[in-house]
């Protein structure tokens, strides 16, 4: 298992270890996501997984920190002949980090006493967290195949994105909504949350197989209110 940008450093073997904890970060991030969406969109006591969410948020954080410290490491003993490929993968860490603290912010919408079950949009709403929950799988697959082509990327990349891009036209149709502030405002939160976590995920993809950041990365459409 090596992500596409270490195919030139100096020692592929030695990335293996990293490489498997940050989709193990993937997966607790996702995790995160399933149990505080289950909290705002069904009638679960946010209570009952409030105690989960933070404490996989917390082993993301201190897994981030530990890769961190190895990458220092392999750096001092490679020198800068990997320096593309640490920078591609502190990227990719921070994309993931950022996914975990996203999926808390849905969760103390719910402990905030938001409520979104039994809505006319619930329905709607629990189809399109399953489609993101599958979308974290995906993302991992991607970032774990070396052989994965730049036009596989680049279709779920625009698929994605285009996701995105629908829930940011949502929002933006919220501002001029006959509906009370109090139907409206926290629809529209959660959507921004969630466009954040697409716009992660895309960037998770990307960071795999760049070295380092690309034009795109940097462009108000990735992920600019993280």
């Amino acid at each position: 298992m090596v992500l596409a940008f270490f195919r030139g450093s100096s020692d592929d073997g030695g990335f293996d270890q990293i490489v498997a904890k940050a989709v193990s970060m993937l997966s607790d991030a996702r995790h995160s996501f399933d149990l505080a969406t289950l909290a705002l969109l069904t009638d679960a006591d946010a209570s009952t997984v409030a105690g989960d969410v933070r404490d996989t948020d917390h082993r993301i954080n201190q897994i981030e920190l530990e890769l961190r410290s190895d990458l220092v490491v392999h750096v001092s003993v490679q020198g800068t002949a990997d320096i593309g490929s640490v920078l591609g993968f502190t990227l990719l860490l921070k994309k993931i980090e950022r996914v975990g603290d996203q999926a808390k912010n849905i969760l103390e919408l719910a402990e905030n006493g938001v409520d979104l079950a039994g809505r006319p949009e619930t329905e709607r709403l629990l189809e399109e967290r399953n489609i993101v929950s599958q979308l974290f799988v995906r993302t991992a697959e991607l970032m774990s195949d070396a052989a994965a082509d730049e036009a596989a990327i680049d279709a779920f990349a625009d698929e994605v994105t285009a996701k995105a891009d629908g829930l940011q036209e949502r929002i933006d149709g919220f501002m001029t909504s006959d509906r009370p502030g109090r139907d409206v405002v926290p629809l529209a939160i959660y959507d921004r949350y969630v466009r954040r976590i697409l716009a992660n995920l895309v960037g998770i993809v990307r960071a795999s197989s760049e070295p380092v950041p690309s034009a795109a990365d940097l462009s108000p459409g990735d992920d600019i209110d993280d």
